[in-house]
């Protein structure tokens, strides 16, 4: 069967952060950071999202991973880790 253009699979959201917590056994917590203009002053505003992802990468705390958007895999759990793009130093 071929694959279709707009399938589900291709619109899953794919984010990058920072591995804050690594103490679970299969999970990280990551830091997503978001900057954007205030609607009114114009000033950048920073706003920070701590999501858990599931990590089969093997990604420590201080690495800089990409993560997709997945079915729950736990009751917090409904991201996985897809690749470490840079390890902590």
């Amino acid at each position: 069967m071929a694959e279709q253009t707009n399938s589900p699979r291709t619109r899953r959201k794919v984010r990058q952060g920072v591995v804050t917590s690594d103490k679970m056994e299969k999970t990280v917590t990551v830091s997503l950071v978001r900057r954007y203009a205030h609607p009114v002053y114009g000033k950048q505003v920073t706003r920070t999202k701590k999501v858990k992802a599931r990590n089969e990468q093997g990604a420590k705390t201080g690495d800089t991973v990409r993560i997709m958007e997945t079915r729950p895999l736990a009751k917090t759990v409904c991201w996985r880790v897809t690749e470490i793009v840079e390890r902590a130093k």
